[in-house]
């Protein structure tokens, strides 16, 4: 059915993942926007309750995608759906046909809704620091915070896909059919936000490289020893996901007059997985920790920076970090995080 003129309609894709919970509560939150959620597997009950509709299906499946475009007249896409890091390098030609083909088949949509509708298209794409390409720790260490145009140069098919993705996006809202003579003006309003290691007391870890944190403090919190795949000292950016969420949100209602730029880093603060380990036992001093470098994964994890900078973001659009390391755990890792299981315990 068509949707409430009065309302903004929001697609997202990828509803059944980490970012997707939080990211439905989050939109939940406001009065004059309704969710249409899709996902490849079944979405929880406790997301599917705060959704308008939900549909299960393939983001590849631009049938399914044109129909649920045109029949909620889809104002706002938030495309999460994707093959993250980890299983990517498993089969990396399936990772190119979901991360990239999806978001190719949307973008398209959105184009061409954009032109019929004669209003643009928001079209807000999670991207990530597996875009950025170091040559190891040493480098990463002496380079320190990395700027959006800087080391452009992903060493895992994620990150490949991610950055043609951003590129695709800037395509599509500036460029688009450039030289037809009835190319119209509604084009896509495309924003990226490169995301950092996100951490999620909710929900368990689900496939991605930075997901050595995450594994750390779940397993502390329900008793379980864990060993950690990458050493001690390894450092990237990280933010909770409530701040992640929160970035999301902002991105996608501020008036695009006010941005510079397509693509922007977000982050809350840079931690090793040692330092981690060293708050978390403070906070829960039984657990197991240990360390069991994987050489494959902690290669990765060596290509990208320690640091982001978020200078762009905060003079563009106001962001700003919410919590530090210790002021993460203190006040939301912890409190959720034992609260989630006491929970799903009981």
């Amino acid at each position: 059915m068509p949707s409430d003129p009065s309302k903004r309609t929001v697609l997202l894709t990828g509803a059944a993942g980490e970012i997707g919970h939080g990211l439905v509560h989050g939109l939940r939150s406001h009065d004059d926007i309704r969710i249409i959620a899709t996902d490849l597997k079944e979405i929880p009950e406790q997301t599917r309750s705060l959704c308008d509709e939900v549909h299960v299906g393939d983001v590849c499946d631009e049938g399914l995608m044109q129909q649920l475009i045109a029949m909620h007249e889809v104002t706002d896409i938030y495309h999460l759906a994707a093959l993250l890091s980890t299983r990517a390098e498993h089969v990396p030609e399936v990772a190119h046909e979901v991360n990239v083909g999806g978001t190719w088949n949307l973008l398209k949509l959105a184009a061409a809704h954009s032109a019929s509708h004669g209003e643009r298209v928001r079209f807000i794409l999670p991207s990530t620091i597996a875009i950025y390409g170091l040559d190891g720790q040493e480098h990463k260490a002496k380079v320190g915070e990395v700027e959006e145009g800087s080391y452009n140069l992903p060493k895992t098919m994620y990150g490949a896909n991610k950055l043609y993705c951003e590129h695709l996006g800037r395509y599509y809202s500036r460029h688009y059919r450039r030289l037809a003579e009835d190319r119209g003006t509604a084009l896509v309003d495309f924003r990226s936000l490169r995301l950092p290691g996100v951490i999620a007391a909710e929900t368990r870890p689900t496939g991605g490289t930075s997901d050595f944190v995450p594994e750390m403090i779940h397993a502390a919190a329900t008793g379980q020893s864990c060993t950690c795949f990458v050493r001690p000292s390894a450092r990237i950016p990280w933010m909770t996901m409530p701040e992640c969420v929160q970035s999301l949100l902002d991105i996608g209602r501020v008036e695009s007059g006010r941005l510079t730029q397509s693509v922007y880093n977000v982050a809350s603060f840079s931690a090793s997985a040692q330092e981690v380990a060293d708050v978390l036992l403070r906070h829960f001093p039984d657990a197991r920790i240990d360390f069991e470098p994987d050489v494959n994964r902690q290669g990765i994890v060596d290509s990208w920076p320690e640091g982001v900078c978020t200078a762009r973001a905060a003079a563009d659009w106001g962001y700003a970090p919410r919590w530090n390391l210790d002021e993460a755990f203190e006040q939301y890792i912890v409190p959720a995080i034992q609260s989630h299981y006491a929970h799903t315990s009981g």
